[in-house]
């Protein structure tokens, strides 16, 4: 443990992607291109492929380097809960959710946690997948002390829908 207790990771740094391993790399292709819609920038031979929303070099690596064919990860271990996707603005998420119900990929939960609104559901490998939206600062709610004061309550999926009207 370094000596300086009192760090803090700078204001700016942030998530720049993640890697996830699969077990078929084109089944993870047409889930995370083909239904969610990034775009894949590059494959690294046969065995990995790194996708992006926005022309970014990569916010998603796949690859089945240690994970070819294997079953998914154990639910009850240690590991990635779920990879979080933030969209800009509450129709993005909407759109996304009716992409999800014509296709009658299934859900796992809906949330609204006051600071967001999140979809969740499984890649074809059992990752979890958090699709949301941040509301604005201003709205965040808090506590008396100032401190957020996030929850967890049924996320009004026909309400989302109506920011497609």
């Amino acid at each position: 443990m370094p000596a300086n207790t009192n760090y803090t990771i700078p204001a700016g740094a942030r998530i720049g992607h993640v890697h996830l391993k699969v077990a078929d790399l084109q089944r993870a292709l047409d889930f995370y291109c083909g239904l969610l819609g990034f775009e894949l920038t590059t494959t690294y031979g046969s065995e990995a492929a790194f996708i992006s929303a926005g022309g970014y070099h990569h916010h998603i690596g796949l690859n089945i380097w240690f994970s070819k064919n294997a079953p998914p990860a154990p639910r009850r271990a240690a590991g990635l809960f779920h990879t979080a996707i933030l969209y800009p603005t509450r129709r993005d998420l909407a759109v996304i959710f009716q992409r999800l119900r014509e296709a009658k990929y299934p859900l796992t939960g809906a949330s609204d946690h006051g600071v967001s609104e999140a979809l969740y559901l499984d890649d074809p490998d059992q990752n979890g997948v958090e699709l949301y939206w941040d509301r604005p600062e201003s709205r965040w709610p808090k506590k008396a002390d100032g401190s957020l004061d996030m929850y967890t309550r049924p996320l009004d999926l026909e309400g989302l829908l109506d920011e497609l009207d």
